[in-house]
């Protein structure tokens, strides 16, 4: 057996330092959407612009070349305006960097791997830590030719790194792909046309603590009025004072609505956007805005009441609870999801698995969930699964970004704790040492179960193997402890059995006791034995 890598030790996922919630804006007026629709449309503009100004700066920029930027978008709009597209604009482009940066591990790693398979002989078989060479001379001249296109790329990516440039379209690439292949999408050119613009627009405005309302152009009243300031080329339609406009519909929030209230009512930044949902034809008003860090709860403490170890698939969540000694309790549980369809209804299957979950968490009593800190960046590349084709969509359909991010977001207004586990090997030796002995006749134990069982032991301190028995030719206390799983000063523990002075009543010989020389010291009534007919005392043997 090779040797094993390290494992890191467990950590409490820390909690998430924002909310945004989103509502429906309902029974807008004609006038009302077509202000939106200019609104969005002339800031976007300028957002398209700041980007493209933000981008030839590059590795250039500067406090100073921001404020130049900000102070030329002002007059054409306003200074709230302007901090939010520059804003919005810096985000875009660190994101688009970073998106850069994980396209050049990317091809690095594929570059890698074809390269050592092209080292080894044609048809040489691979191990469980390599892949092996490729089956055919046709398949090896393919992918050499491959690994030059990759080269080059690589190549690329790296010469606009060095230089600052990034390839950023606001819309997003994969609409802008989609208008070659309309057929495909079953999109008409006028309905494709109609979405580009839409994610093109701009309407959101950053949060101002000590503002009324927490925001002076976007503003929302505690009793749902919605009133946004016009830039000004578009002051004209102001149907209130100051240039502003208000809407004749009025919000609501049903999620955290009372969270939102008391911001408002207290003036505490709370950040806006206004979008349109093309697909359904709605407009939608999401609020944002930032949380205190809540402490995180030390690992001992969070493990006082045990722990649900929990093993994610591509389409359930197999979770079993285990008690303070990490052994499992009462019977598995299975929390499905499917993950086809929409993003929407992917996103809500997720929501609802991890809301059954911590429903779960809190009627038994556990304070902690242990998940696997799963990534499989590495593990879902074609030129290392290239023929195992089931596998790379098995791994690239795990939820594991998104669910950590509900989950942390979701246990954390439940009080409960998430203990991020290395995903080492917990699916091979669980299904090793505890999927047979939890198997009964009445309870099939499968092997995401018992991976659940072994993360949550590792979560916890112990070793994933079962307590070790003595041999079958020596069970005895001279064998030593017989658990692995307890410490010694566990009550109840099982171990070498206390040395108890004097003779016990099943192990000394006939005549061989402190008291065999007197037959009448015995617990007995009338004389010995030898003379009267034995009988046994009401009293307990063990007295």
């Amino acid at each position: 057996m090779g040797e094993l890598r390290n494992i890191a030790a467990p950590f409490v996922a820390s909690s998430p330092h924002g909310v945004a919630v989103r509502t429906r804006l309902k029974h807008l007026t004609p006038d009302d959407e077509k202000v939106l629709r200019l609104v969005g449309a002339y800031l976007g503009s300028l957002a398209s612009k700041d980007l493209k100004a933000r981008c030839r700066d590059g590795l250039e920029h500067s406090g100073q070349t921001w404020a130049v930027r900000k102070r030329e978008l002002t007059p054409l709009s306003s200074s709230r305006w302007a901090g939010s597209i520059t804003k919005a604009t810096h985000d875009q482009w660190a994101l688009a960097r970073r998106c850069q940066l994980a396209h050049i591990q990317n091809l690095q790693a594929s570059v890698r791997t074809i390269g050592d398979r092209l080292s080894l002989p044609v048809g040489q078989k691979g191990t469980k830590k390599a892949p092996g060479s490729y089956r055919s001379c046709r398949e090896w001249h393919a992918k050499s030719r491959r690994l030059r296109v990759l080269e080059d790329r690589l190549t690329a990516a790296r010469a606009d790194r060095e230089a600052g440039v990034v390839h950023v379209v606001r819309g997003g690439k994969q609409l802008t792909r989609t208008r070659h292949h309309l057929d495909a999408a079953q999109l008409t050119q006028s309905a494709w046309r109609g979405r580009w613009q839409a994610e093109r627009w701009f309407c959101q405005a950053d949060g101002e603590s000590g503002k009324r309302y927490g925001n002076e152009t976007i503003r929302i009243s505690p009793d749902g009025a919605v009133s946004l300031k016009l830039p000004a080329p578009l002051a004209s339609l102001a149907n209130a004072p100051h240039g502003r406009y208000v809407l004749a519909c009025r919000v609501t929030f049903a999620h955290r609505g009372t969270e939102w209230a008391d911001r408002v009512a207290a003036n505490r930044a709370t950040a806006y956007r206004i979008h349109l949902d093309t697909g359904r034809d709605r407009w939608y008003l999401t609020a944002s805005w930032q949380t205190p860090a809540t402490p995180l709860l030390p690992i001992e403490a969070a493990l006082t009441h045990g722990v649900i170890g929990v093993d994610t698939n591509a389409d359930h969540l197999a979770a079993w609870r285990l008690d303070s000694h990490g052994n499992p309790t009462g019977s598995p549980r299975r929390f499905s999801y499917d993950l086809t369809g929409t993003a929407g209804h992917r996103d809500a299957q997720v929501r609802h698995a991890l809301t059954r979950l911590l429903h779960w968490a809190r009627t038994c009593g556990v304070k902690a969930i242990a998940v696997e800190d799963l990534d499989f960046a590495a593990e879902k590349t074609r030129e290392k699964h290239g023929r195992k084709k089931r596998f790379r969509q098995l791994t690239s359909g795990m939820p594991t970004g998104k669910l950590r991010a509900r989950l942390s977001s979701m246990a954390d207004r439940t009080g409960i704790a998430v203990i991020a586990v290395d995903p080492a090997y917990t699916s091979r030796w669980g299904a090793q040492h505890w999927q047979k002995p939890l198997t009964s006749t009445t309870r099939k134990t499968t092997r995401h179960d018992a991976a659940a069982v072994a993360i949550g032991r590792r979560a916890q301190g112990h070793p994933i193997r079962r307590r070790t028995a003595p041999p079958p030719a020596h069970r005895s206390d001279e064998q030593g402890h017989r658990t692995v799983q307890a410490g010694p000063g566990v009550p109840g523990r099982e171990g070498t059995r206390p040395r108890i002075p004097g003779p016990r009543t099943r192990s000394v010989r006939p005549g061989r006791g402190a008291n065999a020389g007197n037959q009448n010291a015995q617990h007995r009534p009338g004389r010995s034995a030898e003379h009267e007919t034995w009988q046994q005392d009401s009293l307990p043997l063990s007295l």
